[in-house]
């Protein structure tokens, strides 16, 4: 697909070399159409948000495999020598490998080699080897910051692809707003142009008949000033024309850092004219609630924030309990700890350890942990009103499609009847039963339901694009895998 949009780029950026400031000589030159799904396919590829949007994906994705790093094993080792006055004081010689484990459980193995005439009493001389075990029963039991750490940034990775999809969201319904508004304006500055060459050639008739005495020399002035209302109001859709093509054009980029080199000679998709998306079947209301709650992408942030702030509480939690450590080791001589291991692990050739610690007054861990407390809270009371402020947005939406509905149908037959009305006066106008004033009022009025009707399709479709924002379903998927 990207090197469809591609293809489709490099040939509209060798088209379009080249502004033309007159809009009336743009469209004898060959013009170039835009669609709303190539102009979102090109947002949705190249708009440097999203991308940003994607590196802060990778970015998270990196951070999952760095707290993994805390259960990478270690290998180690330690050595010290001290020599004087031809003696060999002390040697020490320390190899080991720590392993953790996922219950905060840490296995260790290593081997030792001591030497010398002033070594510490606590050292075994010679070699000896050892495999040992730590394992905490209070504090870090259940959860430690190792693992805190690991299920945090994997919540954070889901937080930022949902964050990712709520910023595709809310980026293409400001770029549809954007678009329908130009279909607008061009749409606009069509029908314009229409009357302006239909009015340019009842004025050259009307002045051809009044040289020959066959109408009032008034009828000239009448016809002229509507061709020149025309045509002011032509020059004032055609600026408006180009500075909504401007507007649209902040939106659409090239290889993430090149914008898009906009022209005037760009037109939009003609064929939603015909289309009768209104009519189609909405789904009924309690379906865009119910599915926005389960799947909006900014819900769901605030749900994933909860779940990292969960995390935290039980963390926190750990430090209202005491730290109590057993450490065990097997030891034996030689380089093989399980060499000739003779008896019960507790009877001979070990090494046990008991460590415990708790503070009296525990204020430390009970701030922290009602600190997360209140942290939830607060996350909860966001995620209830930003859900209410969703639920009402797609309320609002959905009661102005209908709306709109109601007043294109309404709208449309209007049209019809003024058109009806109009052709009838003109033909009364040309078999010399009406006036020029009365043609004129009738052709304004049907322009100007024209228009109305024009506008209420485009609000129509942009309405349709702010339901599915609302609902948070413009957001693009996350392809990505972890």
């Amino acid at each position: 697909m990207r090197r469809g949009i591609n293809s489709f780029l490099v040939v509209c950026m060798i088209l379009w070399q080249g502004s033309v400031t007159n809009i009336h000589a743009q469209m004898q030159d060959s013009l170039l159409m835009l669609s709303e799904s190539q102009y979102l396919a090109i947002i949705r590829n190249f708009h440097p948000y999203l991308q940003q949007a994607g590196l802060a994906v990778k970015q998270a994705k990196a951070a999952v495999r760095e707290s993994r790093g805390a259960f990478d094993p270690v290998l180690g080792t330690g050595f010290e020598r001290k020599t004087f006055d031809d003696k060999l004081y002390y040697s020490y010689f320390n190899p080991e490998i720590t392993i953790p484990t996922w219950y905060g459980i840490e296995l260790f193995g290593g081997a030792e080699e001591v030497l010398g005439d002033r070594v510490t009493p606590e050292k075994t001389m010679g070699q000896s080897s050892y495999l040992g075990i730590s394992v905490p029963l209070g504090k870090d039991l259940v959860l430690d910051k190792r693992r805190a750490v690991l299920r945090q940034s994997r919540v954070i990775l889901q937080q930022t692809r949902a964050e990712q999809r709520n910023m595709a969201n809310d980026l293409i319904q400001e770029a549809l707003v954007a678009y329908w508004n130009w279909v607008k304006q061009y749409q606009v500055y069509r029908i314009l142009k229409q009357a302006v060459e239909v009015n340019a050639d009842r004025y050259r008739y009307i002045r051809i008949e009044a040289e020959q005495g066959l109408r009032a020399a008034i009828d000239t002035t009448e016809a002229l000033t509507q061709l020149q209302q025309f045509q002011l109001s032509e020059s004032e859709a055609g600026l408006a024309f180009l500075n909504a093509g401007l507007e649209l054009s902040n939106f659409l980029w090239l290889d993430e850092k090149d914008v898009f080199a906009w022209s005037n000679r760009i037109i939009p998709d003609t064929t939603w004219v015909n289309e009768q998306g209104w009519i189609t079947e909405i789904p009924a209301l309690d379906e865009f609630v119910t599915s926005a709650r389960m799947e909006h992408p900014k819900l769901q942030s605030y749900r994933y924030k909860l779940d990292v702030l969960d995390i935290e509480k039980r963390l926190k939690f750990q430090s209202l309990l005491p730290k109590m450590d057993l450490k065990y080791n097997l030891i034996n001589k030689g380089y093989n700890a399980l060499n000739k291991v003779d008896g019960a692990f507790l009877q001979n050739n070990y090494k046990f350890g008991f460590d415990f610690q708790m503070p009296l007054f525990l204020r430390q861990g009970r701030g922290a942990y009602q600190q997360s407390l209140i942290k939830i809270r607060q996350s909860n009371l966001e995620l209830d009103q930003v859900q209410w402020e969703i639920e009402n947005k797609i309320r609002n939406y959905y009661n102005e499609l209908m709306a709109l509905r109601n007043q294109i149908n309404i709208y449309e037959n209007a049209y019809r009847n003024y058109q009806r009305l109009f052709r009838a006066e003109e033909l009364r106008f040309k078999i010399g039963e009406s006036t020029l004033f009365l043609l004129n009022s009738r052709e304004n009025k049907m322009l100007e339901a024209q228009q109305k009707l024009l506008d209420l399709k485009t609000k129509w479709y942009k309405s349709q694009a702010g339901l599915l924002w609302a609902g948070g379903r413009l957001g693009i998927p996350v392809l990505d895998t972890e």
